[in-house]
C-alpha cells in the first residue's frame, strides 16, 4: 500500500510539473520558432522531439527541453549568415547533434563548471539584450532587422512606420506578462495568459496584424540531411559553435537541478540524450535545443521528480497542437515579440547587476567585454575572450599578493581540538577549512562537498585565507549557506579580517547567516557551538524530567 502511495504521488507529480513546464513551452517554442525563420511548428515540434528522447534516455530528474534564448539566437544568426538556406542550417543542426555525442564522451563538459562566473552574467545579458532589440521591430508591426547594430541604427527611424494595432497588441502583451500578481502566474503562467487574451482581443476586433497563418498538427516529414565534404568544411565553425551552446545550455540546466533536487548527474548522462534529440531533430527540418533551466526549475517546484515529466511535456504540446492548432494560427506576431521580450528580460543576470557596484573592477572588466563582443559581434568569441581575460587577471592578482613573508606553521593544537569536538560530539560539529583562494574554479567545487552532512548541528567554516572573494566565491557561498539552511545546520563562518567581513555585509551574507554566527578566531567558534549544543541537551533533560514528574 505504502509503494503504491509512493508512485502515485509522483506519477502526479511528474503530470503537474509536466502539464506547467508545457504551458510555459508552447508560447516560447512558438515565438522562437518565428523569430529565427524556422516557423512556429518547427519550434514547438523542436521541443516535443527533445522531451520525448530525453524522458526515453535522459537522467534520472527531469530535464525539459527545447529551443532557448542563447540557441535561437545562434540559428538566427547562422539563417542570416547562409541567406536563410534552410537546407543547409538543417545538416549545420547535424553536425552540431554529432559534435555533442562526440563531446559527452570526452572530459571536456566538465570545464564548463570552470567557467568563472563574470564570463557566464556577461553572455546571459548579452543574449538577453540581443533578443530584447531584435524584437523591437516585430512589436511594433514590422520586419526585425538581420542584427543588433542594423536594429539600433534604424531605431528611430522605424517609430515613422508603426503599425498602431501592432502596438497595442504588444503593449498589453508586455503589460499582462510584467503585471500579473505572482500569486495568478504560480498557477497559470502570465505568457499563456497574455498569447490567449490578445489573440482572442485580435480576433474579435480584426486587427490588422501579421500572423502565424499556418501550424501543422502532424509529425513533420523525415529527411535526411544532404552533405559533401566540402559543406562540412565550410560549415564546419558554425556547426562547433552551435554544439557548444547547446551542450553548454545543457550543463548550466544540469547544475541548476542537481543543485534543487541534491543529485549528482554525470554530464554525458545530460548530453547524449540532448545530442540524439537534436540529430533527429535535423531528420525532421525542426529546431534543435538544449535542456532549459526555465522549464525544468519549473517542472521541479511544480512536484515532477522523475525523467516522466519529459514525456509527459511532449504529450501535453502534442495535445494542444493537436486540439487549438485553428486557435494557435490566429496568434498575432506583435504577441510573441512581447512574449520574447520578456524572456529576454527574464535572461538578463539581475542577481549580479543588483551588487555589482561591490564586484571587484576585475570582475567587471570581464563581464563589459563579454557582453559587448555577445552583442555586437559574436557569442563564442565573447566567451572565448571573457574566459582568457578572466583567467589573465585572475593571474595577475596572484602575482601582485605574492610576496615572501614569514608565516607560523598551523597551530597542531587547533587540529587535535577539531578531531576531538568531533568526536565527542559524534559529529554534530564538524569544522572545514578552505584553503587557498577561494575563487570560481574552487568555490564549484566546495558547493558539491555539501550536499550531504547527516546528523550535524553545527558547521563551523573557517576561511582562512586574508584575500577577499570575488563574485564566483560570494554567490558559491550563498548557495552553501542555502544548502546547509534546508538540511537544518547551522553555519559559523571563521574569517581573518574585517575587509572580508566588510565584503560579506554588503552582500548580504551576513543577514543570512546571522551577525553572531560570525568570527575572527576559530576556538571562540567552536565553544559557541559547544555551549549551544550543551544548552540544548539540557533543555532537554530538563523536559524529560518534568515528564517524569
Amino acid at each position: 500500500m505504502d509503494k503504491f502511495k509512493r508512485l502515485s504521488t509522483i506519477f502526479l507529480g511528474d503530470m503537474f510539473g509536466g502539464i506547467n513546464a508545457a504551458i510555459i513551452a508552447l508560447p516560447q517554442a512558438l515565438a522562437f520558432g518565428v523569430a529565427t525563420g524556422f516557423g512556429a511548428g518547427a519550434g514547438v515540434w523542436g521541443a516535443i522531439i527533445l522531451c520525448f528522447i530525453s524522458g526515453i534516455l535522459g537522467s534520472k530528474v527531469p530535464m525539459i527541453s527545447g529551443i532557448t534564448g542563447p540557441v535561437a539566437i545562434v540559428i538566427a544568426s547562422i539563417m542570416h549568415a547562409l541567406n536563410k538556406d534552410l537546407s543547409s542550417v538543417i545538416f549545420i543542426v547535424f553536425l552540431a547533434g554529432v559534435f555533442q555525442l562526440i563531446l559527452a564522451m570526452t572530459k571536456l563538459p566538465q570545464i564548463v563548471k570552470y567557467v568563472p562566473y563574470p564570463v557566464i552574467s556577461g553572455f546571459m545579458n548579452g543574449v538577453g539584450a540581443i533578443i530584447i532589440i531584435m524584437q523591437l521591430n516585430p512589436l511594433l508591426g514590422l520586419q526585425p532587422f538581420s542584427n543588433t547594430i542594423e536594429s539600433i541604427k534604424n531605431l528611430f527611424l522605424t517609430l515613422h512606420f508603426i503599425n498602431f494595432d501592432a502596438f497595442i497588441l504588444g503593449l498589453l502583451t508586455l503589460i499582462i506578462i510584467f503585471c500579473t500578481p505572482k500569486a495568478i502566474n504560480k498557477i497559470i503562467p502570465s505568457q499563456i495568459i497574455a498569447l490567449i487574451l490578445c489573440t482572442l482581443i485580435s480576433m474579435k476586433f480584426g486587427f490588422n496584424v501579421a500572423k502565424i497563418s499556418e501550424i501543422s498538427a502532424s509529425f513533420p516529414q523525415i529527411v535526411i540531411p544532404k552533405t559533401n565534404l566540402h559543406d562540412f568544411i565550410t560549415y564546419l565553425n558554425y556547426a562547433l559553435t552551435l554544439a557548444v551552446v547547446l551542450s553548454s545550455e545543457t550543463l548550466l540546466t544540469g547544475l541548476v537541478s542537481n543543485s534543487i533536487t541534491k543529485t549528482n548527474t554525470p554530464p554525458h548522462r545530460l548530453l547524449i540524450p540532448q545530442g540524439i534529440g537534436n540529430i533527429l531533430c535535423s531528420f525532421t527540418g525542426t529546431l534543435p535545443g538544449a535542456a532549459a533551466t526555465m522549464r525544468t526549475v519549473a517542472a521541479l517546484k511544480t512536484g515532477a521528480s522523475t525523467r516522466g515529466a519529459s514525456i509527459i511535456t511532449a504529450i501535453a504540446l502534442i495535445f494542444c497542437l493537436s486540439i487549438f492548432s485553428g486557435f494557435v494560427e490566429q496568434i498575432p506576431l506583435p504577441v510573441l515579440a512581447g512574449i520574447l521580450i520578456k524572456i529576454g528580460y527574464d535572461i538578463i543576470d539581475f542577481k549580479l547587476l543588483k551588487v555589482i557596484k561591490y564586484a571587484p573592477k576585475d570582475d567587471l572588466y570581464v563581464l563589459g567585454v563579454v557582453f559587448l563582443l555577445t552583442v555586437f559581434y559574436n557569442l563564442i568569441a565573447a566567451v572565448g575572450v571573457g574566459i582568457v581575460l578572466a583567467s589573465l587577471l585572475y593571474a595577475k592578482r596572484l602575482a601582485d599578493k605574492t610576496t615572501l613573508i614569514h608565516k607560523e606553521v598551523y597551530d597542531n593544537d587547533i587540529q587535535n581540538m577539531e578531531r576531538l569536538v568531533e568526536k565527542d560530539f559524534k559529529h554534530k560539529i564538524r569544522v572545514v577549512h578552505i584553503n587557498g583562494q577561494f575563487f570560481f574554479g574552487s568555490a564549484t567545487q566546495l558547493v558539491s562537498h555539501f550536499d550531504e552532512m547527516l546528523g550535524t548541528k553545527y558547521l563551523i567554516l573557517v576561511y582562512d585565507s586574508d584575500s577577499t572573494l570575488d563574485i564566483s566565491a560570494i554567490f558559491a557561498l550563498e548557495d552553501i549557506v542555502l544548502r546547509l539552511n534546508a538540511q537544518h545546520i547551522k553555519i559559523l563562518l571563521v574569517v581573518n579580517n574585517d575587509d572580508i567581513h566588510n565584503q560579506l555585509e554588503k552582500h548580504e551574507i551576513v543577514s543570512q547567516i546571522g551577525e553572531n554566527h560570525i568570527f575572527y578566531n576559530e576556538v571562540r567558534a567552536i565553544d559557541y557551538a559547544k555551549g549551544k549544543l550543551q544548552r540544548k541537551l539540557n533543555n532537554h533533560l530538563n523536559g524529560l524530567d518534568k515528564n517524569y514528574e
